[in-house]
């Protein structure tokens, strides 16, 4: 197991001491364990970018020149997605800075930040969408149907290419997540905004393009919750969700002579990066580094806990700390 581990010997831990009885086991095997998927996604974040850029100079443009009001309200959503992926982008370089005295993480934290402010800019859009539908429908405006649709087929064209980049990452990272819904919600935009300019262009009913704005709005607002209550999540230090907190406590009180498991604390790092403490209480005696690198192994398998530390106790102090003894 790659990484280091010391014992400590009468530790006070967290503002109580155990009876003088505390040995610590502290490792962080498996640093930059998942660097890899976020860095190769360098190259997706400088084309989206530069794809989004030009398009939305091109929306711009044909909007004027086809009267269209929600050509120029999509690229104004487009933008807000460019600033999504740069927040995105800057995160996770920001997240690959060394640690140092103040930031002993580095700023892996700013990919949770970025991944919260992603969700904020998803809203703020939705709601532009939903005020430009809500104004269409009250005041319906001639559009030129045939040459909407064409621009909006770009659209897809430029925004799925994007979304398709990220899609690889989008399981396991909620920072490359949020760029992927980004990107994916706009090209369903692209493609309701399609359909709207050849039915308006076939039928005359220009009421179909405010419409169907709202019908992609509201997809777009479904896919948003579960990444802004994530990230929320993540910022307030929960477990995240991949993670059975149960099953770790299980696995970690299975392990040999541990007859004890408490002060089991999980939070994620990054949105990639989870840490644990624990305290185990060993009546035997301290195991060694050996018992504590195999313990660390086995949270980094079973659940991609990469930064574990493992304080070892030889006898509970339960008497006066029954809550320590049986709760967080």
């Amino acid at each position: 197991m790659a990484g280091h581990s010391h014992a400590h010997h009468g530790h006070d831990h967290g503002g109580h001491n155990h009876g003088g009885h505390g040995h610590g086991g502290h490792s962080h095997g498996g640093h930059g364990h998942s660097h890899a998927p976020a860095s190769g996604h360098d190259r997706a974040f400088a084309v989206g970018i530069a794809l989004n850029l030009s398009f939305i100079v091109g929306e711009v443009v044909f909007g004027l020149m086809a009267h269209s009001v929600s050509l120029l309200a999509d690229a104004g959503h487009n933008l807000s997605d460019v600033l999504g992926l740069g927040a995105a982008w800057a995160a996770i370089a920001l997240g690959r800075r060394s640690p140092s005295k103040r930031f002993t993480y580095g700023l892996k934290g700013s990919t949770i930040l970025a991944a919260l402010l992603n969700a904020l800019l998803l809203l703020v859009a939705l709601g532009a969408i939903l005020l430009e539908a809500i104004q269409r429908l009250a005041v319906p405006a001639p559009v030129d149907g045939p040459m909407v649709a064409w621009v909006a087929g770009v659209g897809i064209l430029v925004n799925g290419a994007t979304a398709l980049m990220f899609l690889r990452g989008s399981a396991d990272d909620l920072n490359i997540r949020g760029a992927y819904l980004h990107m994916a919600s706009d090209a369903m935009v692209s493609a309701g905004v399609v359909v709207s300019g050849l039915l308006i262009w076939w039928t005359g009913a220009i009421w179909l393009d405010p419409v169907v704005s709202i019908v992609i709005a509201v997809l777009i607002f479904l896919q948003t919750w579960g990444l802004l209550r994530e990230s929320v999540e993540m910022s307030l230090a929960a477990v995240p969700r991949g993670i059975d907190s149960d099953a770790v406590r299980t696995d970690l009180q299975a392990l040999p002579g541990v007859a004890q498991v408490h002060h089991v604390h999980i939070w994620p790092m990054s949105t990639t990066e989870t840490v644990l403490t624990a305290h185990l209480v060993m009546p035997q005696g301290h195991p060694g580094d050996a018992f504590l690198h195999g313990a660390q192994a086995m949270l980094k398998d079973h659940f991609g806990i990469g930064h574990a530390t493992l304080q070892v106790e030889l006898e509970a102090d339960c008497a006066s700390e029954a809550a320590d003894c049986t709760g967080a």
